[in-house]
């Protein structure tokens, strides 16, 4: 994969998902929609040569960034809003660690269902 191909992917990823998030998402929805960013764009990132792993980490944390700043507000009901905006940079940043660990681990699991090179 293209980085260029790449980064359309995740765009096309976002959209979609502030299109589900129209109608408001559940905390689980927007856990389901975090690890399938991750997935993409580890699965993406490992094709592309040139860029260092700290890098590709880097890269694929801020796509999670943009997802939360794209819907995570859809996640929280309209009458709780005003202690959303208060939480809500704690919240990201929990959401970020999280998302670190989680690219860890999705990272190995997808190197380990990748086929072996031919030799």
């Amino acid at each position: 994969m293209t980085p260029d191909a790449l980064t359309a992917a995740v765009t096309g990823f976002l959209a979609g998902a502030r299109d589900k998030a129209r109608g408001g998402l559940t905390v689980s929805e927007f856990g389901s929609l975090t690890v399938e960013l991750i997935r993409l764009a580890v699965t993406g990132l490992d094709t592309i040569n040139g860029m260092d792993g700290p890098t590709k980490k880097a890269w694929a944390l801020s796509c999670v960034g943009s997802l939360f700043d794209s819907v995570a507000d859809s996640c929280v009901p309209l009458v709780a809003r005003p202690a959303w905006w208060i939480v809500r940079p704690a919240v990201r940043s929990l959401v970020m660690a999280a998302a670190g660990g989680a690219l860890e681990q999705i990272l190995k699991l997808t190197r380990a269902a990748a086929p072996e090179p031919a030799k």
